[in-house]
């Protein structure tokens, strides 16, 4: 049975690194294993050539003029119409090659997967001590909180189900969303599963 994948990418300004994204999604091993893929841009009032540059490697672009990265992925997930939907940011900052085989977990019946940057390897200066230790905190202070065993609160890569993205009722407008998504996501599951 084919399944519909969405990629969803925020981006405001990103010129530099919207391309690489796109390109390194690999778009033919999903579709050669039966997904039907859609990569949408939300572009979020970017003054550079973010839009054409995502337009041109095949993205749907959608313009929130309002600026706040919450806002843009609400209107994204509002558009978003696969059975799986992942969402990364367009800095260049998380690799997409790893999508297919968060795919594969979420297939086998996650509802949730997350890509840390606090787990493996981080290239030297990516992340400054202090927002590796706060990442740290938030995450142990998450865990105690809602009872789970995320590594990385503020990542920026996250695989659904559909059924969770429509349960989320997100209220985040700039970059809290992550927090939000965190703490939504979990009171959901909690409320549907206990």
């Amino acid at each position: 049975m084919c399944k519909k994948v969405s990629i969803v990418l925020p981006a405001l300004d990103e010129e530099q690194t919207i391309g690489k994204v796109i390109d390194e999604i690999l778009k033919e091993d999903m579709e050669g294993k039966g997904h039907r893929l859609e990569i949408i841009v939300v572009d979020n009032n970017s003054t550079d050539r973010t839009k054409g540059i995502a337009e041109e490697g095949g993205a749907k672009v959608i313009v929130e003029p309002v600026k706040g990265k919450g806002r843009a992925v609400r209107k994204a997930f509002e558009s978003a119409n696969g059975d799986f939907i992942f969402m990364l940011d367009a800095d260049f900052t998380y690799p997409a090659t790893y999508i297919p085989g968060m795919l594969e977990l979420l297939e086998g019946g996650y509802d949730v997967v997350l890509g840390s940057r606090l787990k493996g390897q981080r290239e030297q200066g990516a992340m400054s001590r202090l927002n590796l230790v706060g990442n740290h905190l938030l995450a142990f202070l998450a865990n105690i909180l809602y009872g789970t065993k995320i590594s990385d609160l503020c990542t920026g890569y996250w695989g659904f189900r559909r059924e969770v993205i429509e349960g989320l009722e997100l209220d985040a407008i700039g970059f809290e969303l992550e927090a939000n998504t965190s703490s939504k996501r979990d009171r959901q599951e909690n409320q549907v599963y206990k």
